[in-house]
This record gives structure tokens, C-alpha cells and sequence, in this order.
């Protein structure tokens, strides 16, 4: 009896997975033209980043990330 039981539990799982795979075949089937999805976004210009270097001036005042301020010691 406990067999049957758990055949029948397998057979029901069994037809919940068919149905719920024909509802992603139906899902996933080409739509029509009129419905069809925008094209993509046009990708960005690329941006050139010069070679030379940076001038000192900008670092002036700043903390080293994860050092601390300049000329300080850590506790």
C-alpha cells in the first residue's frame, strides 16, 4: 500500500513538471513582430585616457586609502 502510495505521489509530480514545462514552452515561444522586444541601446564612445602622467598636484591633502592621513602614524 505505502508503494502505491508513493507512485502515485511520484506520477502526480510528474504531470506538475509537464504542465509547468509546456507554460516555459509557451512563455519563451517567438513573439510577433509587432510585439517583439526595442533594439539594444547603442554602446558608449570610448573615452581616451592619456598616458602622461597626472599631475602631482591633485594628490596633494589626500589620504592614502587604508593608510591614513600623510605624516601620521598609526595608532
Amino acid at each position: 500500500m505505502y508503494q502505491q502510495d508513493e507512485l502515485e505521489a511520484v506520477r502526480r509530480s510528474l504531470d506538475e513538471l509537464a504542465r509547468k514545462v509546456e507554460q516555459l514552452e509557451r512563455r519563451a515561444a517567438p513573439r510577433p513582430p509587432d510585439r517583439a522586444r526595442p533594439a539594444a541601446a547603442q554602446p558608449l564612445p570610448m573615452v581616451a585616457i592619456p598616458d602622461a602622467p597626472y599631475d602631482s598636484a591633485l594628490w596633494t591633502d589626500s589620504d592614502d586609502e587604508g593608510l591614513g592621513a600623510r605624516g601620521r602614524r598609526a595608532p
